[in-house]
């Protein structure tokens, strides 16, 4: 329970921030997973899809959803299983 006014404040951005960025998260692991599956697949698809899935982690560190580092190992881990099957 707050007890001070600013305190209430703090919870609710917090509430709103945390959805937003679960929203924001989601949406990388939805990209992350369809590019894997196209990447298993082949095809002109898996490159579209590793694009996508690329920007949307990039998207999500300049929102400051993900970290920096996170992103970076998530899109090399992307790009050596797209290599791999391509």
């Amino acid at each position: 329970m707050a007890h001070t006014k600013s305190q209430e404040k703090r919870n609710r951005q917090n509430k709103v921030r945390a959805a937003r960025n679960k929203s924001i998260r989601s949406e990388v692991k939805t990209r992350v997973k369809n590019a894997h599956a196209a990447a298993e697949e082949g095809g002109a698809s898996a490159a579209e899809a590793l694009r996508l899935a690329q920007k949307r982690i990039d998207q999500a560190v300049a929102k400051g959803a993900l970290k920096k580092n996170t992103a970076a190992r998530r899109k090399r881990s992307l790009a050596r299983k797209a290599g791999a099957a391509g």
